[in-house]
């Protein structure tokens, strides 16, 4: 849904045939059909939940047993509400496994095929909130952090094989992300500004196309907010974060 259905449709539209992943397999096999149909692609429908260590191993594992990927889009993520000391261990664990562990462990399974071609690109979907830390949220932002820093690091490292890498921060965007965090529409609706998940890939993939910078901001408001966080004092984002 949102975003990574996006990333799926402009992909297709470019002529690439398609491992779509996700946990719902009714909703992924309908999109699968849909695309195949409307672009002339083949995709194959992968379910896993990269939560649990085992399903992560599965899918690195038909990373590397197949042809070298052209794209890897890291998109699955979630977000929690509440402090550290009163939610769910079992769902901050896995907000760690899919924010972090996932990501690194498909982007290393899919590493080396792209090395070996000296072409691919890696995507990894991450946030403006990795930019900042927020009281009832601090494993979303500190997990986020990690995937930009990640994403640095690793175009670095890969510099000069023709394997581009990018961290896309974008800010709110309207999917179904929100609602399952238990937000209402009376709160979205104060969040201001917001964005469809169109442009936030459009934007992607043409930074993509021109080269452009690994950490990629969508929306020029968000640039200049990413801007202003770099000299803002840190001791207190956490009271600005709060409200």
């Amino acid at each position: 849904a949102g975003i990574g259905r996006v990333f799926c449709d402009r992909l297709a539209a470019r002529g690439h045939d398609l491992i779509a992943l996700a946990r719902e397999a009714g909703r992924l096999d309908a999109v699968g059909r849909e695309l195949a149909t409307r672009h002339g692609v083949r995709v194959e429908p992968l379910r896993a939940d990269l939560t649990h260590d085992d399903e992560i191993a599965r899918v690195a594992e038909r990373i590397r047993a197949g042809p070298a990927l052209a794209v890897l889009v890291n998109n699955a993520g979630f977000g929690t509400r509440g402090r550290l000391a009163e939610s769910d261990p079992a769902a901050q664990s896995a907000m760690l496994h899919l924010h972090t562990l996932a990501p690194m462990r498909l982007s290393q399974a899919a590493l080396r095929g792209m090395l070996a071609r000296r072409a691919g690109a890696i995507v990894n979907v991450s946030s403006v909130a990795s930019f900042i830390y927020a009281p009832g949220n601090v494993n979303y932002c500190a997990t986020k952090a990690y995937l930009t820093v990640f994403s640095e690091g690793l175009a670095a490292e890969v510099a000069g094989t023709g394997v581009r890498v990018q961290a896309l921060c974008p800010g709110f965007t309207r999917t179904e992300f929100h609602q399952r965090m238990g937000l209402q529409q009376p709160e979205l609706k104060r969040r201001r500004p917001w964005m469809t998940a169109e442009y936030v890939v459009d934007y992607s993939l043409r930074c993509l196309d021109r080269g452009g910078p690994v950490v990629c901001v969508p929306d020029w408001r968000y640039k200049a907010l990413v801007a202003l966080l770099g000299v803002f004092p840190r001791r207190w984002l956490g009271k600005v974060t709060a409200r």
